[in-house]
């Protein structure tokens, strides 16, 4: 089974490619590039699932009424900016959606916050748009603390900053065999898998 991404992220798409393998659901996830690209959507809802089905629906209009299209909105969420910045994650330093830059801004907006206000969450909404209207929304969420500089050469956006509970190295640092385990996508997966042992939709 195929499943559309609402994404032209290529990173994105790589490690829902990882994540799928590892759970052991037989679908392939194809990045919206494929078909030429992502239409533009502006992530003005205000709520990760609201932003997740804007994407959602705007890819599967290009596309078979048969096909199943998968869109993903994250962000972190971090407790001394009140939850910022949240929905506005890949948007942070501006409508380019420059991650570099969206990185060194949160770093310099948290200068100098102690250790015990460095309080930060990722948070993944995975929605599935399938046939007739089909729609299955799927959360997940992995809490942990902010450095104060970026640390590690893998993973991409905040990732470099983020050290998630229970560990002493960043999403970064840890690899993508660890992070692919532990993080916020990888609990919103799980929950889609279970849902398809139910509902079968890649059988």
């Amino acid at each position: 089974m195929k499943l559309h991404l609402a994404s032209g992220n290529a990173h994105k798409a790589q490690e829902m490619n990882a994540l799928a393998a590892a759970s052991g659901l037989a679908v392939e996830i194809i990045s919206a590039r494929s078909v030429g690209g992502m239409p533009p959507v502006e992530e003005d809802t205000g709520t990760f699932i609201g932003n997740a089905r804007k994407k959602a629906l705007a890819l599967k209009a290009k596309l078979p009424p048969e096909a199943w299209v998968l869109a993903d909105d994250s962000g972190v969420c971090v407790d001394a900016l009140d939850g910022g910045p949240g929905v506005e994650s890949a948007y942070f330093a501006g409508p380019q959606g420059d991650s570099a830059a969206n990185l060194r801004k949160l770093v310099e907006v948290m200068r100098g916050v102690p250790e015990e206000k460095r309080g930060a969450s990722f948070v993944c909404v995975l929605l599935l748009a399938g046939p007739g209207g089909v729609e299955a929304v799927f959360e997940g969420r992995c809490t942990g603390r902010l450095l104060d500089e970026p640390r590690g050469g893998t993973g991409f956006g905040y990732d470099p900053l983020f050290v998630p509970e229970g560990y002493a190295q960043s999403y970064a640092e840890l690899g993508e065999d660890i992070k692919n385990i532990i993080s916020h996508r990888a609990q919103a997966w799980a929950l889609l898998v279970e849902w398809n042992k139910m509902a079968a939709i890649a059988s």
